[in-house]
């Protein structure tokens, strides 16, 4: 058995829920898969911005974009849906949905307080919304499909925004609600992102959280493969919109592929590959648009690494725009103890996640989120001693299991950039990769020069120009 998710472009138009399902009934002739869906493309958004509006007392423009919401998918239903009787069946439920949704935007208009609690249950009504017309145009089309409501079985604690499931329960779930209808013969159609606690408040798992889900769901189920299905031929040499030539990788390790995710590519939710690790579950991540092309295989299976072995130092090259560096030099730094504890904690109790380090005898550098830089978290850092910030920066990362084993490669990375202005470098301890820090109008000519480096003239079958180039 397989999962397959398919993200919020490739279920976001009547056209591409259409290649979707097109996709899954080819699958099903090699076995059941289960099928793990998005929001289409910009609803979650949408209903962020509804709960928003109705905390901030908005109420007319909040019910304006439910009204929205409702026109998305009942314009889907109409294009995808023949049989009157089952349109007028996805109305009411699409209605059904509708009015719970006006009746939170209400009751959190008269309370005024939004909460993370019910920022999650504005934002189920995407997953909610998008399996139900794909469920329903899936089988009258003449698939035998079920849907089902993921929050039956993904069951997680109550850290509202960023929920976490809870592995035992889910397992059992998993074993009595999705394996006896898959084994059946009937594909299940779910939700990915959202779950609910055991008192049955709903949950999410965060931005990106469906691949999330479907890796766990995957591990759960102990399948064959999980299938990301996207609109990019898999995992890339770096961003395509800044490099015309940038090329599909055909296979990497899953250190590869997460420290990737963890550096700013985005293709895959940074978590994903957990779970895969953990049970040894090869990930594929596939175009939508493209479903002949290869794609990326992420595995640490040494057969099929060495089938397609390289000589290339680099992977891929990743960006992670809107960072900040903040500086801080002190002399209490030089030959003591317990400072960089300090320092650290500073970041801790203001739930600032450190992105990139480097160090001297009396200064260390960080890279931050901009938008967690607060005056505040300057104040207390300035009593460790003298704070220094650097907004509008990005890290541009080359990430490889063999640079480890490589040398030369950092001269070939700072002689490739010698015309941009590094403003910090690094190299991550797991040693696959090596980060600098520019400021971000240079990132263009940072990855230009690093893939012309690195990737032009490659002819090594692990690189893959993308289809239709």
């Amino acid at each position: 058995m397989a999962v397959m998710k398919f993200g919020g472009t490739s279920v976001g138009t009547a056209s591409a829920m259409q290649q979707a399902i097109a996709i899954v009934a080819e699958k099903r002739k090699a076995g059941v898969p289960l099928v793990v869906l998005s929001a289409c493309s910009g609803i979650t958004n949408k209903l962020i911005q509804i709960a928003d509006a109705a905390g901030s007392g908005r109420l007319d423009e909040a019910l304006a974009k439910v009204a929205e919401v409702r026109k998305h998918h009942v314009d889907l239903v109409g294009e995808m849906v023949g049989d009157e009787a089952l349109r007028e069946e996805l109305a009411e439920k699409i209605d059904g949905y509708v009015s719970r949704l006006e009746m939170l935007v209400k009751g959190i208009e008269i309370v005024g307080e939004l909460t993370e609690r019910s920022k999650d249950t504005f934002c189920s009504f995407g997953e909610l919304l998008s399996t139900t017309v794909f469920a329903a145009a899936m089988a009258e089309q003449g698939q035998r499909c079920q849907w089902l409501d993921v929050r039956q079985v993904m069951i997680t604690d109550d850290n509202f925004g960023f929920a976490r499931p809870i592995d035992e329960v889910c397992e059992a779930k998993v074993a009595e609600l999705i394996r006896p209808v898959l084994e059946s013969g009937v594909i299940v159609v779910t939700q990915g992102y959202i779950g609910s606690t055991t008192a049955g408040k709903t949950t999410t798992l965060g931005r990106g959280g469906s691949d999330l889900s479907a890796a766990l769901l995957g591990a759960w189920l102990h399948d064959d493969s999980i299938e990301i299905w996207t609109d990019v031929d898999g995992v890339m040499t770096c961003d395509p919109r800044l490099v015309p030539d940038a090329r599909s990788i055909r296979i990497m390790t899953f250190s590869e592929a997460a420290e990737l995710a963890y550096l700013g590519a985005k293709v895959l939710h940074p978590d994903t590959i957990a779970p895969a690790v953990r049970k040894n579950i090869p990930v594929y991540v596939l175009n939508t648009w493209h479903p002949d092309s290869k794609g990326t295989l992420i595995t640490d299976d040494p057969a099929l690494l060495s089938g397609m072995s390289y000589e290339g130092l680099v992977k891929s090259i990743a960006v992670k725009k809107g960072q900040a560096i903040v500086n801080v030099r002190s002399n209490r730094m030089l030959g003591r103890h317990g400072f960089m504890n300090e320092l650290f904690g500073v970041f801790e109790r203001f739930g600032v996640s450190v992105e990139m380090i480097s160090t001297s005898e009396v200064s260390v550098s960080v890279t931050v989120d901009d938008t967690t830089v607060s005056e505040p978290l300057i104040q207390a850092l300035s009593a460790l001693g003298d704070v220094e910030l650097e907004h509008k920066v990005a890290t541009v990362s080359v990430v490889g299991d063999n640079l480890r084993m490589s040398r030369g490669v950092a001269g070939r990375i700072f002689g490739s950039l010698r015309n941009v202005n590094l403003r910090m470098i690094s190299q991550g301890a797991s040693e696959i990769n090596v980060g600098v820090v520019v400021e971000e109008h240079d990132v263009p000519s940072a990855v230009l020069a690093l893939h012309c480096e690195f990737f032009s003239g490659e002819q090594c079958g692990i690189f893959e120009k993308p289809a239709g180039s």
